[in-house]
């Protein structure tokens, strides 16, 4: 028997691993102006919970490290002849099942962050707005060939009604 969020009949597709360095670029990025702060008024007025206060920026900018680097191995896509899974979470998982055939569009983005890191993301848009599904951290060939790909069985299923 299979579990829900891991189909016995899947292959999973994992995302690049540069989409973990973006996102941990990021999290620095973020923490970097307020843990310089901290630690300039720790040093001027060696206040005991000042350095504490630095610390534990210091320590939420590591779990948050080591946390997003197991998220992004958590995430997956697979093809399937009638549908595309998508799943993600560690904690809070989820599963999402779009069929080709309830595709309008699909969009491939990349910001500047990702395009300096070599990924991109694939959003597929369906009828429902609550059924979108996004796949990060793609390669962009990648992005390009899931984005033709999904278009056509779109086009195919939706032809078939």
């Amino acid at each position: 028997m299979s579990e829900p969020f891991d189909p016995a009949d899947v292959t999973w597709s994992r995302v690049s691993p540069r989409l973990a360095a973006a996102r941990i670029t990021t999290t620095c990025i973020v923490f970097a102006l307020p843990l310089a702060v901290l630690v300039v008024i720790a040093v001027l007025t060696g206040e005991p919970w000042v350095w504490a206060s630095a610390a534990a920026v210091a320590l939420l900018v590591l779990w948050l490290v080591l946390l997003t680097r197991r998220q992004v191995r958590a995430i997956g896509y697979a093809e399937r002849s009638d549908d595309l899974l998508v799943r993600k979470g560690l904690m809070f998982r989820q599963l999402v099942v779009v069929p080709y055939g309830r595709m309008q569009y699909v969009d491939v983005t990349a910001g500047p962050l990702a395009r300096k890191f070599g990924i991109a993301s694939v959003q597929l848009h369906t009828a429902s707005p609550a059924t979108t599904a996004t796949i990060d951290g793609l390669p962009p060939h990648e992005a390009a060939r899931l984005r033709e790909r999904l278009a056509s069985r779109g086009e195919a299923r939706l032809a078939g009604l």
